[in-house]
């Protein structure tokens, strides 16, 4: 069987706007509040940030190898860039 992860994230349009919610993030602000209230993806966002379970080959490449290298609880220490934008990713624990 195949490894799955569960993951949450916070996608914005910007760079600038992802480093302001990273520093949001290291002050002790809830990842899910700011997901709902910041993210462009609408789906996750009304979710927390929640994307549930998924396994190698169904996110896009740069969004999957940053998932796939956090640790359990972990937040990504840098947006990670896609086509849809730049990502917060936190892996559930």
């Amino acid at each position: 069987m195949t490894e799955k992860i569960k993951c949450f994230h916070i996608l914005v349009k910007k760079q600038s706007e992802a480093l302001a919610i990273l520093e949001r993030l290291k002050k002790g602000e809830s990842f899910t509040n700011l997901a709902r209230d910041l993210s462009v993806d609408k789906g996750s966002a009304k979710r927390g940030g929640d994307l549930g379970l998924f396994g190698r080959g169904m996110m896009v490449k740069p969004f999957e190898e940053a998932a796939f290298k956090l640790k359990k609880g972990e937040i990504t220490p840098e947006p990670v860039r896609t086509e849809f934008g730049y990502h917060i990713i936190k892996r559930a624990g």
